[in-house]
């Protein structure tokens, strides 16, 4: 576990909530699975309403990567097997971002590892607004 911070051991401060998304600015979605949709919103929740946030940094971090992985998966994979691309070309394709995957997990793992509970909470709440 990290060490916690003053930041921790302070009054809670409430959950910032997200600001609406502005109407006019564009934007990209993917799909991703029912389950993991489901196992998202329920540690979202977990983490919103926490009085110690930072007990649930390590799945909150985990939940970014799969997340991160599913759109992965969507931007670059699935349109390379829509697209009918060839084998040789999806599996190079496939194996580009398994590195690149492999590259990105610590450094999430670490960044979200370091944050105390109010940035927890910021961070739960933006994956939510991207959820809309």
């Amino acid at each position: 576990a990290a060490p916690r911070t003053a930041r921790d051991e302070a009054a809670p401060r409430p959950a910032p909530k997200a600001k609406p998304r502005p109407e006019a600015e564009p934007s990209l979605r993917f799909f991703y699975s029912r389950e993991l949709h489901g196992r998202a919103l329920e540690l979202l929740d977990t983490v919103e309403h926490a009085s110690d946030p930072v007990r649930h940094r390590q799945a909150l971090g985990e939940l970014v990567l799969e997340l991160t992985d599913a759109g992965l998966d969507y931007y670059f994979l699935r349109p390379l097997t829509l697209a009918d691309s060839g084998f040789l070309v999806r599996q190079s394709a496939s194996l580009g971002m398994s590195g690149a995957k492999n590259i990105l997990a610590p450094i999430l793992r670490n960044v979200v590892g370091r944050m105390d509970g109010y940035q927890l909470k910021i961070i739960a709440g933006f994956v939510r607004q991207l959820m809309v």
